[in-house]
Parts: C-alpha cells; structure tokens; sequence
C-alpha cells in the first residue's frame, strides 16, 4: 500500500487495518472501538462513504476459532494475540464513525487472503 500523500485526505483501502467505533452494538456484536480490517476497497470507500470489513479483538478464547484469524502477538501485549472475526461482517460510515490508521497498517497479502476465504465460505462464494 502507498502511504498517502499530506495533501491527500485518508481514505481506508483494502487490507488495511482502522480503529472505528462500534457503537451501537446489540446481541454479540461487538460495541466501543476497535480495530476493523477493511474488505471493501478505497474507490468504494470514496464515492459511497462506507467500508465493509471484519471486527477485531484480541480476546484469547478465539485461538484456535475456524471463524477467526490469528495475526500474532500484539506488540505492545506479547501475551496477546489479535484476531480478525470473519464472522463479524460488517458495513459502517467511516467518517461518521471518525475512522483513522491503526498503527497495524495493513495485512500481509497471505493473512488478508485467509480472511477473504473464510468470508467466502460464509457468504456462500467459495464452495
């Protein structure tokens, strides 16, 4: 990914990972913010002013989830891993919501290709 130029207004882009807030949530979803690993792409994003994406926690009882993928240790928090919930698919207004960068950055082409697999398979486009 091309870091954006000053002059530039951010806009998210695919594979990269965004603090967003959640709020308001219901049920189990997920509420407060979070990290949001964005699925939908930057010209979307520009013209729509939505990104679609997957929620993220570093909550340890998803280690081992066929529904999560593990990025590793935090690196501020060793002990922790973080995780990419492909089963929290959801659609937000960022600039509503004040979306920015996470220090993440952005997925490795082989972590975000995980994730887009099993949102497939969720969705029904990968049999």
């Amino acid at each position: 990914m091309t870091p954006p130029r000053p002059s530039d207004p951010w806009v998210p882009d695919r594979g990269e990972v965004i603090w967003i807030d959640h709020n308001r949530q219901a049920g189990r979803e997920m509420k407060d913010h979070h990290p949001f690993l964005v699925l939908s792409t930057a010209p979307f994003h520009a013209s729509v002013g939505l990104v679609v994406g997957c929620a993220m926690t570093s909550a340890a009882y998803n280690h081992g989830s066929s529904l999560a993928v593990d990025l590793g240790p935090i690196p501020e928090r060793p002990e922790a891993h973080s995780f990419v919930l492909c089963h929290q698919i959801k659609s937000f207004d960022w600039k509503a919501r004040g979306a920015r960068p996470h220090p993440m950055g952005s997925l490795s082409n082989d972590r975000l290709d995980q994730v887009l697999e099993i949102v497939g398979q969720i969705l029904g486009f990968v049999v």
